[in-house]
């Protein structure tokens, strides 16, 4: 039976570090006039005019200024000035840091801290929050005490500065600057990128330790993915597909496999800032998209929809910010007769690790074979590796280029010596190479692609008034894949009044998709003998309920 290949560590090839800004230009040089990016409300780039664009955001980056290195964080939605702006942030040189617009302004100032960004991109939707953030740094700094400082250890809020405010398309406040101001009247040549082993992004996660963690992808790391996706064959993308573009961007999904895929293949890329059940279907007709990206929640909203008719330009659908089960990928492939392909990937490697468009014929429930250019093997819990034959499940252990250079600042688990680091994740590979995912080493809670750690969410309850002990899980939910469940301890407190509590803490306090979608007020929490939360038994008492054992 054949096993799947130990690879020697890759090395970087000339194509492995042509990364997204010199896609860009060379898509430039060579169709200038076809359309590279689409709104839904109708605004338009061509190839020749995002670069011009993107050239004259880097020359006033520059002139603000920002040099190589320095952080910039993106609060914008999926619209021209996102693309703009990540692209013209990597043709400086400087650190793009794409955050969720939905964050709380404490999740902002948060990772303002963190990052020591010098400057952070709003548009209208974000800005009050972005505003608030920068409140809360203001606060800080100036020693009038905030939050931030019960938020963030010493040492991040000693790298901390004032970042500047640049707003796109609102009314500015006093000391905040217009994008439109920022943009130069022309670009002017920038220096070639020499060292792609420069940090190009940083992609924030939320960290074991309940504060934010960021993975350091560099240029080498992003433009490898784009390479290794490029070499699927049949293409994901081809250059006369249009490709959705409801991802959001923010995300490593969209960022990179997306966008990154889109500047490769010179595709047109249709921006929507959000999924709407029917609107949705109605920017795909209008703007024939062939290619469909999209994350596992999209085919439970659209199980009650009648699609008859709905995806006649669809060629192919992708899905991989998370896993979709079997069942649902067959219905809906029956009702369409739409080919769904899905992916494994983590913000980590930049993102895609396998596909099933690698697999001979990809069986039910698989995530597919590795790219070329990716190793994959299976360990145990003591490191030695699993034999792939047996058919045993080990954790996944991941080598190749796309992997990132550890979490900021310090580069910290990254890589191993070697080039092999440890998912986190538990799978085993049939006698065809496909992957199979089965379980996660880590507590990690994935609610529509999005990952949460039980413990951010835990942090935020335990500082309600009346909570005595919080424990979070994960549930399964048929639209988001999993759901984030608080188990809470109030003596004496009334339960429908400290579950109200805890709920409005937790939407004022965390980004709305980590906000628990049910608060369950316990007398009290199953212990072990060392007084650790047995958050197994929660789980069973959750498959339990969904069973219907439980009233």
């Amino acid at each position: 039976m054949p096993r799947l290949p130990r690879m020697p560590a890759p090395t970087p090839t000339a194509d492995a570090v042509a990364g997204p800004a010199a896609l860009l230009a060379e898509a430039a040089a060579e169709h200038p006039d076809k359309l590279a990016l689409v709104e839904s409300g109708g605004r338009s780039l061509t190839w020749a005019e995002l670069d011009d664009q993107v050239g004259r955001v880097a020359t006033g980056l520059t002139a603000a200024g920002i040099v190589a290195g320095y952080r910039i964080i993106l609060v914008i939605g999926n619209r021209l000035e996102f693309v703009t702006t990540y692209l013209a942030i990597l043709r400086a040189q400087a650190v793009a840091v794409p955050l969720n617009p939905g964050a709380s302004a404490r999740e902002l100032a948060r990772v303002v801290a963190d990052c020591g960004a010098r400057m952070v991109v709003a548009d209208g939707d974000s800005v009050t929050t972005v505003r608030a953030a920068a409140a809360l740094v203001d606060d800080t700094l100036a020693g009038r005490g905030s939050t931030l400082e019960q938020d963030v250890p010493g040492e991040v809020l000693d790298r901390m500065v004032r970042p500047r405010v640049v707003v796109v398309g609102t009314t500015l406040l006093p000391g905040e600057r217009s994008y439109d101001h920022l943009r130069a009247d022309s670009a002017r040549p920038v220096p070639a990128l020499r060292d792609p082993e420069r940090i190009a992004a940083l992609l924030y996660t939320s960290g074991t330790s309940g504060l934010p963690r960021a993975a350091m992808l560099s240029h080498r790391a992003l433009a490898a993915n784009i390479a290794q996706v490029a070499a699927v064959d049949p293409p994901l993308i081809h250059g006369d597909d249009v490709v959705l573009g409801v991802l959001p961007l923010f995300h490593v999904y969209g960022l990179n496999a997306v966008l990154g895929t889109v500047l490769r293949s010179r595709a047109k890329l249709v921006l929507a800032d959000r999924f709407d059940p029917q609107g949705t279907l109605d920017l795909i007709d209008d703007e024939a998209c062939s290619v469909l990206p999209l994350a596992p929640p999209v085919f439970a909203h659209w199980r009650d929809v009648d699609l008859a008719g709905r995806l006649g330009p669809v060629r192919l659908v992708l899905s991989g910010s998370a896993p979709v089960s079997a069942e649902v990928v067959e219905e809906f492939v029956s009702r369409t007769g739409i080919p769904v392909h899905q992916g494994y990937g983590l913000t980590e490697a930049a993102p895609v690790v396998t596909s099933t468009l690698r697999s001979a014929a990809a069986p039910p429930g698989s995530v597919g074979a590795p790219l070329d250019g990716i190793s994959l093997r299976l360990v145990d819990e003591g490191g030695a590796a699993v034999d792939q034959e047996s058919g045993d499940p080990g954790e996944i252990q991941v080598r190749g280029d796309n992997l990132f250079s550890g979490y900021w600042p310090d580069g910290a688990d990254g890589p191993g010596v070697d080039g092999w680091w440890s998912t986190g994740d538990v799978g085993y590979v049939d006698d065809q190479g496909d992957v199979f995912l089965v379980d996660r080493v880590k507590e990690l809670v994935i609610v529509s692609g999005f990952n949460v750690y039980p413990v951010e969410v835990e942090r935020v309850v335990a500082e309600v008034e009346g909570v005595a002990d919080v424990a979070v899980i994960g549930v399964a939910d048929d639209i988001t894949g999993e759901a984030v469940v608080a188990y809470v301890t109030a003596p004496g407190a009334d339960p429908a009044t400290i579950a109200a509590a805890v709920r409005e803490a937790c939407e004022r306090g965390l980004a709305r998709f980590k906000v628990p979608s049910r608060i369950e007020v316990v007398d009290r929490l199953p212990l072990s003998i060392t007084g650790k939360v047995q958050k197994g038994r929660l789980r069973g008492l959750e498959r339990r309920r969904a069973l219907g054992l439980l009233e």
